[in-house]
């Protein structure tokens, strides 16, 4: 399955739009996380903790959006758009939402 951000498939012909497809995630980020992120704040530098809850998110919302189109028997998902929010009264869920058009190229 090709997933491109752009909206055509370089040397390939879409023959067939299926539909737009969506995969979300929300994700908790839990205590120790938090803690290490809390450090990170205090003397500076990168929060490796919350990169890699970012990494898994995005990772998981890109997955399930393939799913969603192999579903739809498309081959492809071209024009993703990845969007990210912090949800929670303690800012401690992180939504990922990935969105795109499944499509069909031959």
């Amino acid at each position: 399955m090709i997933l491109t951000t752009t909206p055509t498939i370089q040397g390939k012909e879409i023959i067939e739009y299926k539909s737009i497809v969506f995969g979300e995630i929300i994700s908790g980020v839990d205590f120790v996380r938090d803690f290490a992120a809390g450090l990170t704040n205090i003397f500076g530098g990168r929060s490796n903790s919350y990169e890699e809850e970012l990494i898994n998110a995005r990772q998981q919302a890109l997955q399930e959006m393939e799913r969603r189109a192999a579903n739809l028997g498309a081959n492809a998902v071209v024009g993703i758009d990845v969007d990210y929010e912090v949800l929670g009264s303690n800012n401690g869920m992180l939504m990922v939402t990935a969105s795109g058009t499944a499509v069909l190229y031959k």
